[in-house]
């Protein structure tokens, strides 16, 4: 049952006017900050690739373009980007902690993503993309970040036997 992932109403959630939102997912946690590291959302906050590039991407379909041509790897820092020498003892090299570095594209179109407040639909159809990893796993991502804690299991558990996700 890929297709359907996590079962809600058919409805759908209601909208900021109070109206139902045909597909509507619903946001857990904090609205404002995705629930992402303060650090983090800082960088891709003040990101001149997340205030100019993607700031023009308008559509759903643009971001899933953006995503096969420019995200080659999912972690939160561009490689070789944070500093942390000199760190020691706990904090050191702890993720989330430091100076932070340059935040990843993956990062910054992940929180681009939330900005659209996708559809069920649309994240439904993240996972199942055929075409790239990166944009499978950015669906993931999206629900860890988004969707309530007792639902995860729902939303991933179609796709623990998936071929596509075994490394």
């Amino acid at each position: 049952m890929k297709a359907g992932a996590c079962e809600y109403e058919e409805d759908g959630e209601k909208g900021a006017a109070g109206n139902k939102k045909p597909n509507g997912l619903p946001i857990w946690g904090n609205e404002k900050t995705m629930n992402l590291n303060p650090l983090i959302l800082t960088n891709i906050q003040s990101s001149q690739y997340f205030k100019v590039n993607l700031y023009q991407l308008k559509t759903y379909h643009e971001v899933i373009d953006e995503i096969y041509y420019n995200v080659t790897h999912l972690e939160p820092w561009e490689k070789g980007s944070r500093k942390t020498s000199g760190q020691t003892g706990m904090c050191g090299g702890v993720r989330g902690v430091g100076a932070g570095g340059i935040v990843s594209t993956a990062f910054c179109i992940l929180y681009k993503l939330y900005t659209l407040r996708l559809t069920r639909k649309q994240v439904v159809g993240l996972l199942n993309h055929a075409d790239s990893p990166y944009i499978r796993g950015l669906g993931f991502m999206y629900v860890r970040f988004t969707q309530p804690p007792a639902d995860l299991w729902d939303w991933l558990e179609p796709y623990l036997d998936d071929e596509e996700a075994k490394w």
